[in-house]
């Protein structure tokens, strides 16, 4: 609080200090960094103030009695800063804590279009909340187990009391894909560990692939496939993925 008001009238906090405050960043703190829309800010030593005359009102708030930027606008300022394992990791700190969730981050932008970051935060969200559909998991899935070698599978089988995605009654395996990994609820992953649990207690094998991992990681899809392929006793030819 001393160091924004030493800044002056509409000063707050931003970047990593707010980041810090609001409680989802601290390890990226290094300083204290203060924003301010005057045109000749005051300079304090160990302050790194950033001239913001743009920073409209909807973009502060007062937390903890600190004036600071919002959560959405402190993602977005950190996000030209910081690659995408640290973002997303912020953003699910933020989902935790409850100040905003993935869809609403994502909804927010559109108020931000035009600022640096929201192109890259927009990529990081259209990613992670997609889901695919039960035909566009298989016509991507399905060709991508064929290149492993392994025989066409079952869908939407029942087994063991659910309905999964992809089953291999040879080999006892599973396949399951989950969308929305990025905030399923509690339910929802009690849920998939309900059917772990029921798969394992029954001897299969069971593998669960994100639908981002099935769309944009296909290498990593076939590989994981291929070592429980093998690891179950089923020959499968190493050669597609040394040429890859």
């Amino acid at each position: 609080m001393a160091e924004v008001l030493s800044c002056g009238d509409g000063a707050c906090l931003t970047h990593s200090s707010a980041a810090a405050l609001w409680g989802f960043g601290r390890e990226w703190a290094r300083g204290v960094e203060v924003a301010t829309r005057s045109a000749s800010p005051r300079r304090r030593p160990g302050v790194r103030v950033h001239r913001r005359p743009a920073l409209g009102p909807a973009a502060v708030t007062v937390h903890d009695r600190i004036p600071v930027t919002t959560a959405v606008q402190t993602i977005i300022d950190l996000s030209v800063r910081f690659g995408r394992q640290t973002l997303e990791g912020m953003i699910s700190d933020a989902t935790r804590l409850r100040l905003l969730t993935p869809p609403s981050l994502r909804a927010a932008l559109a108020d931000h279009a035009g600022e640096p970051g929201v192109a890259i935060l927009c990529g990081i969200l259209d990613r992670r909340t997609f889901r695919l559909t039960r035909s566009q998991l298989e016509r991507i899935f399905l060709p991508l187990a064929a290149e492993v070698g392994l025989p066409v599978p079952l869908t939407k089988q029942m087994v063991n009391g659910f309905e999964v995605d992809f089953y291999w009654p040879e080999l006892r395996l599973v396949v399951e894909s989950d969308g929305l990994n990025y905030h399923r609820t509690p339910a929802e992953q009690a849920q998939d560990r309900v059917r772990d649990q029921a798969h394992t207690a029954a001897g299969m094998t069971n593998l669960r692939f994100t639908d981002e991992q099935v769309r944009y990681e296909p290498s990593y899809v076939r590989r994981r496939l291929a070592e429980t392929a093998r690891t179950l006793g089923f020959q499968v030819s190493d050669a597609p993925f040394r040429a890859r």
